[in-house]
């Protein structure tokens, strides 16, 4: 990943592997693993998928980069019982969670993935080089932000893109829209719900419909002309918008559409690669509701697959996924189990009655019972 991708991602915020890491975390000294499961990416979705596989006792390793993408929000909205908690306390309590239950946790960047027979070989940029038997990718997306000088460095706080994680602590602000493409009137309108005062910027995204104009106009929304060619702050918040015009419009939150990119690179040699979005948002991963890619034992969760996805949902995704995964994994135990007992010397057929007695001493034979 380059310095601008990772920019890309954070805002420019760097979390540091001593901020993001809990205290039983794993380390390139354990290369060479080889575990059920590899989870490439530790935010919410992965998380969630390796804390609901380490309860269903599967050996998880969840490889992250340490570079998580809300990492410049000040808080995760939405999450039941969690709204409002810096990101980065999440993915700490996260991470603690799925250590407890002996899940392991690598601060590294996976370079690629491949099929090796049986297994997925994952090779981490420190060096590292882990096998597993199924392969889950978490790794999120990059949000290409508009070419507007200052917005990057506002990205998160005062320059948003979700009215649901944003909107309330924006809430009857001046609003501005930056329109890039043809989904700036409907964010508008979204963000009409939290403010009365909300101005679309055309900026580069052209006129709109007749049908729009009518929408805006009846929901009381401005429309201002003119490409937008940067930003007021007043305090180290946003205060305005400046026109090539040299008009400054005030506003105190400013919304925009990035094009997201889903970072799917990383099983590119498995034949994973993202593909554009039907509702050409950006690109994603293709999966079914489960997460499967249709690459055999490769799935995929949260923000690589749903470009939309929130914490909440991204989480639950993670859990989606874990459930499919085990489901493989038991079916595929269960295959070789059956495979080795007919492969058993002096094999008989089936009886209840010459099968040994279980450890607690009950009957195996569910069909007879003694009586009291």
């Amino acid at each position: 990943m380059t310095e601008t991708d990772k920019q890309a991602m954070t805002g420019g915020l760097h979390i540091t592997a001593d901020a993001a890491t809990a205290t039983a975390t794993a380390t390139a000294a354990d290369a060479d693993a080889d575990v059920d499961v590899v989870v490439v990416g530790g935010g919410a979705a992965g998380l969630s998928a390796a804390l609901t596989l380490t309860r269903a006792r599967r050996s998880v390793l969840v490889i992250d980069s340490g570079e998580p993408r809300n990492a410049p929000a000040s808080g995760v909205h939405g999450y039941l019982s969690r709204d409002g908690l810096p990101p980065g306390e999440l993915l700490r309590a996260g991470r603690e969670e799925v250590t407890g239950y002996g899940g392991r946790i690598v601060t590294d960047l996976v370079t690629g993935a491949r099929r090796d027979g049986e297994r997925f070989v994952v090779d981490t940029a420190a060096g590292g080089r882990f096998t597993a038997r199924r392969l889950l990718v978490t790794t999120g997306l990059v949000d290409r932000l508009p070419d507007v000088p200052g917005l990057r460095e506002l990205w998160g706080r005062d320059v948003l893109h979700c009215p649901y994680c944003h909107g309330w602590e924006v809430r009857d602000a001046p609003i501005g829209v930056l329109a890039t493409g043809p989904w700036a009137a409907h964010q508008a309108l979204l963000f009409r719900q939290w403010s009365p005062d909300v101005t679309v910027f055309l900026h580069t995204a052209g006129d709109l419909t007749d049908e729009q104009w009518e929408q805006l106009a009846a929901r009381g929304i401005a429309v201002v002309d003119g490409e937008v060619v940067g930003l007021d702050t007043d305090g180290g918040g946003l205060s305005g918008v400046r026109l090539a015009s040299g008009a400054r419009v005030p506003v105190r939150a400013l919304a925009v559409a990035p094009r997201f990119e889903a970072r799917g690179e990383v099983a590119a040699e498995l034949g994973l690669t993202s593909v554009d979005h039907p509702m050409g948002m950006g690109s994603h991963v293709e999966s079914d509701a489960s997460g499967f890619t249709g690459v055999a034992g490769v799935w995929v969760a949260g923000n690589v697959t749903d470009l939309m996805a929130g914490v909440a949902v991204s989480a639950a995704s993670g859990m989606q996924a874990a459930i499919a995964i085990n489901a493989d994994l038991m079916a595929a135990d269960t295959a070789e189990a059956v495979a080795r007992r007919a492969a058993a010397p002096a094999r008989v057929p089936f009886d209840p009655a010459a099968e040994p007695p279980p450890a607690n001493g009950s009957s195996v034979n569910a069909g007879t019972a003694s009586a009291p």
